[in-house]
């Protein structure tokens, strides 16, 4: 199968230069202002989006990702509504490719079937489900890549060469590596390291290697985007919509312009990653 997610990474390879991906909460702080934030990002220089799907209990989530999911369902964000607002999305731009990223509970009580079946319908390409390790490919992985569906995993400094194959296995679209070992957000990722990590997978899988979590400026995504084909920023994005909320969670600036600025910053970085310096 190809996804929008393989033709965009094809694209930025002929570019010669890093995809930037960005990540957002699903209704924060309400349907219309995150769909708005949504249709700004790739104007903004977004090059995959990962949507983020609002669950009580996330476990992997930084303070402010979590802030921003118990936003959204304050708000009456659904997976439902979430899948939605890709729907919408879309009828806009059918180019960027779209991610679902979160947790497995709220699919495993919509119904895989079902989900996978509206997922595809609303334009998703590919899900990063954080707590479904391998051993539970049969759940949603391999339903999901039957379905057309790139099913993209985590892998971590813990991640070694003797589990990474199993990490590997039936993934696609791209590899996650996660820069730390912690929640999201919660420091900044030594670029030397990092480099080293992302050789490491290259030599396990031909698939793009993308880095997340803790990414921040246009210096750190620059300096990752020297090594790794994606640069993942999430928490700065939450941040920024947290930012221009009062404490009842009205915006008091708007969010989506907050966003852009942001996000063009992040852009210049990752553009500049791999450009051949003037002769």
């Amino acid at each position: 199968m190809s996804t929008r997610i393989d033709a965009r990474f094809a694209a930025l390879q002929q570019e010669g230069r890093p995809a930037l991906v960005t990540y957002f909460m699903g209704g924060d702080p309400d349907y219309e202002t995150s769909l708005a934030i949504m249709k700004a990002l790739p104007k903004a220089g977004s090059d995959i989006i990962e949507l983020g799907m609002p669950f009580s209990d996330p476990m992997a989530d930084g303070p402010a990702i979590q802030a921003a999911g118990l936003r959204a369902l304050k708000g009456g964000q659904t997976l439902a509504k979430t899948l939605a607002m890709a729907r919408d999305f879309r009828a806009g731009d059918d180019a960027t490719p779209i991610v679902l990223m979160g947790y497995y509970n709220p699919i495993y009580i919509y119904g895989v079937e079902r989900f996978l079946t509206d997922a595809k319908s609303s334009g998703i390409d590919g899900l990063i489900i954080v707590d479904l390790p391998p051993e539970m490919d049969d759940e949603l992985c391999l339903p999901a890549l039957k379905a057309g569906v790139n099913f993209i995993r985590l892998a971590t400094p813990t991640t070694d060469d003797k589990r990474l194959p199993a990490v590997l296995a039936n993934t696609s679209g791209f590899v996650y590596y996660v820069s730390m070992t912690g929640i999201t957000g919660s420091a900044l990722p030594n670029t030397t390291k990092v480099a080293a990590a992302v050789n490491r997978i290259k030599g396990h899988t031909n698939l793009p290697v993308c880095v997340g979590f803790g990414v921040k400026t246009a210096e750190q995504a620059r300096a990752i985007g020297a090594s790794a084909d994606g640069v993942v920023v999430g928490t700065a994005i939450v941040n920024a919509v947290a930012n221009v909320l009062d404490g009842q969670g009205r915006a008091v600036a708007s969010p989506a312009e907050a966003v852009v600025t942001l996000v063009s910053g992040l852009a210049q970085g990752v553009r500049s990653a791999r450009l051949a310096p003037a002769t």
